[in-house]
């Protein structure tokens, strides 16, 4: 799927990757689980948000990469540019694991963690994941390291905003939001190894099946 990394080494690296943000997730999950109330690092979280820049303009801004739209630009980019490259894993990729890592956070992982803020299940943040998901496809299809490392870092710096933009807008404590992300790194890791093992595996059977040369 990507460039700079060994065939074997790389599915490790994800499975690794899948484990410990899954953990990671639980773990918050656990800790919030049922609540109605923010912990002691959401509501500090919130009363500096709220003096910063609560009232104004830019929150609605940060949570704009969040949405929908600008969720589904960006994994409709990256499926045309593996559809012309023909990177198969790439377009499995984009389709599958932002749209099994939303269904199950909105259908099985809400539910099941019941974490509320106001009257609305919460936790994990549901605009989190699908933006997380989408740049973690991002960072899976880029082929260098320094592209990773660049992908990583600006979603890193989205996420962030979007913690900020939905503080402020009374959407999210910033614990969902840290477990939205472990929950989309991890789901969609997890479906890059499955989609690159089922990838890999047919290539073998088609090179096995293939017809030797005559001479």
């Amino acid at each position: 799927m990507t460039g700079g990394t060994s065939g074997a080494a790389f599915p490790r690296s994800l499975t690794v990757t899948a484990v410990s943000s899954g953990v990671l997730a639980l773990v918050l999950g656990i800790a919030v689980a049922g609540e109605r109330r923010p912990t002691a690092v959401d509501a500090a979280f919130e009363s500096a948000v709220d003096e910063s820049v609560g009232g104004t303009w830019l929150p609605h801004v940060l949570v704009g990469p969040t949405e929908p739209w600008a969720v589904l630009a960006v994994l409709v980019a990256v499926v045309a540019v593996g559809v012309v490259r023909r990177r198969a894993a790439v377009v499995a990729l984009a389709v599958v694991g932002p749209a099994f890592a939303v269904s199950l956070n909105t259908w099985v992982l809400k539910p099941a963690f019941g974490r509320y803020y106001d009257d609305h299940l919460a936790y994990p943040s549901g605009h989190t994941v699908s933006l997380v998901a989408a740049v973690t496809v991002v960072a899976f299809a880029v082929r260098s390291i320094r592209a990773r490392v660049l992908t990583i870092t600006s979603g890193g710096l989205l996420t962030a905003g979007a913690a900020v933009g939905m503080a402020g807008l009374d959407y999210h404590y910033v614990s969902d939001v840290a477990g939205g992300a472990a929950t989309a790194v991890s789901l969609v890791s997890g479906v890059a190894v499955v989609t690159t093992a089922v990838l890999r595996r047919r290539m073998r059977s088609a090179a096995t099946l293939r017809p030797a040369p005559t001479r």
